[in-house]
């Protein structure tokens, strides 16, 4: 079944798509914005209600759909950051040939991300090392998803708030750091030294410190 996030703001239309989309198959969370979107959800698809909210959210490795106004120049602004555009009013039907027609021009995201020693089974919400569950905080999760999305990248200090906490800018918080300092406990204690690596001045990346035996 396909994980649709909805955030619109009008209550009418919001509950009109989640019945509707909830018929025809679609796994649906609405909320009336996006600062309510669970951080750490992981869906297959975004329908966005107000165009503004492109500016900070963006879910990793999910297509976004807007759902704005006529505004021909607003569109096109949208479109440099989002996947699709359907101007209300709107017929349904145009909305679900939209999503489907998104859905398969997006590659389908992978349930396991193997790293060989390290495993993340997303569909089970589960991080695996050498075959044996770790338990993981929520957050700690989502971080380990996001570098292990990626092994060989650095992710700056900035993208990881925006895409794992959600944060849309800057901020003082070491909310990071304190997590990722956590994570690397935790994969260290079940064997995996040194795979949170801290690269001086720009973020982190995970990679083992060894080559695989």
């Amino acid at each position: 079944m396909t994980a649709l996030l909805l955030a619109e703001p009008e209550a009418t239309m919001r509950g009109f798509l989640e019945r509707q989309l909830r018929s025809d198959g679609f796994d649906v969370l609405a909320f009336p914005s996006a600062d309510e979107l669970p951080r750490a959800a992981e869906p297959d698809v975004l329908l966005l209600g107000n165009p503004t909210e492109l500016d900070y959210c963006r879910v990793p490795d999910c297509p976004v759909i807007v759902l704005g106004g006529g505004d021909p120049e607003a569109k096109v602004r949208a479109l440099e950051r989002c996947d699709d555009y359907l101007a209300r009013p709107f017929v349904y039907e145009e909305l679900v040939a939209r999503i489907r027609a998104v859905l398969r021009r997006c590659p389908p995201r992978s349930e396991l991300l193997d790293l060989g020693e390290l495993v993340v089974d997303r569909r089970a919400r589960r991080v695996l090392v050498r075959g044996r569950e770790i338990e993981v905080s929520q957050k700690e999760y989502a971080l380990v998803v996001k570098l292990a999305s990626d092994p060989d990248r650095v992710f700056t200090r900035e993208h990881l708030l925006r895409d794992v906490w959600g944060y849309p800018g800057v901020s003082a918080t070491r909310t990071v750091e304190s997590h990722a300092s956590r994570l690397r406990v935790k994969l260290a204690a079940a064997g995996l030294e040194g795979w949170v690596v801290n690269v001086w001045g720009v973020g982190y990346k995970l990679r083992p410190a060894f080559p695989a035996m």
